[in-house]
């Protein structure tokens, strides 16, 4: 599939789109979670990051591969790997998988009107999704690059649970500074964020952990994003 084609036509309406994961491994290359083991099956659990103040309200109903609503912005493909760390860092098939993001302006759906937020989102539900982990651990979301709020890098927000809803694990997905500084100049996203990754306090202790494993593409067709995150 041409990348390109699928950015702009899966940015403009996904609605037809099935089997995510499938497409983006094709247009991206798969994202193999035996590369964050060593040879024994070992691997590192990701770390565990605040829920913040803006977690999905309900998210058993927001069960979507995308999950733009009327937001713009640059398009973003993500796709996570989750495995298990106490399974020989295998695949976790059956997971749920929570993510929100704040919008271009730094904004959050379902939250608003008040010191956190002034602007009033609290009646909408864009940029938050959930999707249940394949034979391969995999989920995949189609969504735009998020922007920044004060006091924060950028950063999108993940919950995973098992099957039986019991959390498994709260984390947040980092970006590199020279794909973010790209992205913040363009036309629309509000200029550079008033902390570094290295300066945001919740990455401090865990920026390479966090960071995304793989991010390609540019701000004129795209990107794509591919992480693998461990639970316990």
């Amino acid at each position: 599939m041409d990348r390109k084609k699928f950015l702009k036509e899966g940015f403009l309406g996904l609605g037809a789109i099935v089997a995510l994961p499938s497409i983006i491994a094709s247009c991206s290359g798969d994202n193999d979670p035996s590369e964050n083991a060593d040879g024994n099956g070992n691997c590192n659990v990701s770390p565990t990051e605040t829920i913040g103040p803006f977690p999905i309200i309900t998210p058993a109903q927001y069960v979507r591969a995308s999950i733009i609503g009327d937001r713009s912005g640059i398009p973003l493909l993500m796709t996570l790997t989750i495995q298990d760390r106490s399974n020989g860092c295998t695949p976790l098939e059956g997971a749920y998988v929570d993510v929100w993001q704040c919008d271009k302006d730094g904004n959050y759906s379902q939250y608003g009107g008040n010191q956190l937020q002034t602007t009033n989102y609290t009646a909408q539900n864009f940029l938050r999704g959930r999707q249940m982990t394949n034979a391969s651990g995999q989920v995949s979301f189609i969504t735009i690059f998020p922007g920044w709020y004060p006091g924060r890098a950028p950063h999108i927000h993940v919950h995973i649970y098992n099957g039986s809803g019991a959390s498994l694990l709260v984390t947040q997905i980092a970006f590199p500074t020279a794909v973010y500084s790209s992205v913040y100049a363009t036309n629309g996203y509000h200029g550079a964020p008033d902390r570094s990754n290295e300066q945001d306090s919740i990455f401090a202790d865990s920026l390479n952990q966090n960071m995304a494993d793989s991010l390609t593409g540019n701000t004129t067709d795209g990107y794509t994003l591919l992480k693998t995150i461990t639970v316990a």
